[in-house]
C-alpha cells in the first residue's frame, strides 16, 4: 500500500512550517505502507497542479495533504472541503482571490474519505491532543484540501484522502502571545499515527465529534 503526504513550504513572512518540517523527517516506510512526500507551494494556480503531478507519480492509495492553522492547539483533522477561496492575507506570490469557487462549476463541498474520527481516537489515546475540525478554512488548505477530493471523485483516482492541520511549532508561538504549539517530533508521530489508522481500516467510527455551538 501507498500513502502520500503533502505540506507546504513557509509563507506570510514566516520562514518555517511545520508542515514542511513533518515532510523532511517522515519515514519511507512505515510498517506495510510505502511514503511519498510532496511540499507544495502557497500560490494560487501552482498548488494543485504540483498536487495533482505527486498523485500521478505516486499512484498513492491514501493522500494526507498537511498544512499550518496557527492558533489551533490540537492535531485537526478535517471533515469537509468548501468550493470557495476568500484568502485573508495574499499567498507567496501576492495573489488574493476573494469569493471565488476552487473549481468553478464543482460541488460545494466534499467530505473526508479518511477514517478521521478513528485516527482522531488514536492520536488521543497515544497522548496527543485531537479533534474532528468541521472548517479547513478558505486559504491555501482548504483550497488543496477541495482539490484533493476533487480529482479523487472525478479522474478516476482510486485513492483515499483528507486533510490535517497543524499548530504551530513551539519557535513560532514563541513570537505570537499566547499562542499553543505542539512539538515537531510529536506531529510526526501524529503523522505517522494518522496514516497507519488509515492504512488498517476503511470505516470509520460512528461516535460524535460534532462542534458546541
Amino acid at each position: 500500500m501507498k500513502a502520500l503526504v503533502t505540506g507546504f513550504e513557509p509563507f506570510g513572512g514566516d520562514r518555517v512550517n511545520p508542515s514542511f518540517e513533518a515532510l523532511r523527517r517522515l519515514p519511507p516506510r512505515l510498517g506495510g505502507l510505502d511514503i511519498a512526500t510532496r511540499a507544495l507551494p502557497v500560490v494560487y494556480g501552482a498548488a494543485l497542479p504540483a498536487l495533482r503531478e505527486a498523485i500521478a507519480q505516486a499512484a498513492p492509495d491514501i493522500v494526507l495533504s498537511v498544512g499550518l492553522a496557527g492558533g489551533r492547539a490540537e492535531l485537526s483533522l478535517e471533515r469537509v472541503a468548501i468550493n470557495v477561496d476568500d484568502a485573508r492575507i495574499p499567498d507567496n506570490s501576492g495573489n488574493q482571490p476573494i469569493d471565488r469557487p476552487v473549481v468553478g462549476g464543482a460541488p460545494a463541498a466534499y467530505f473526508a474519505t479518511l477514517p478521521i474520527k478513528a485516527a482522531v481516537a488514536a492520536l488521543r489515546e497515544a497522548g496527543l491532543p485531537a479533534a474532528v475540525s468541521n472548517s479547513a478554512g478558505t486559504f491555501l488548505c482548504n483550497h488543496v484540501f477541495y482539490g484533493l477530493m476533487h480529482e479523487a471523485a472525478t479522474n478516476g483516482r482510486a485513492f483515499r484522502g483528507g486533510f490535517l492541520h497543524l499548530p504551530y511549532l513551539p519557535s513560532q508561538a514563541a513570537r505570537v502571545a499566547g499562542a499553543p504549539s505542539m512539538a515537531l517530533e510529536q506531529i510526526i508521530e501524529g503523522i505517522e499515527i494518522i496514516l497507519s489508522v488509515a492504512a488498517a481500516r476503511l470505516d470509520d467510527l460512528v461516535v460524535s465529534e460534532g462542534a458546541i455551538s
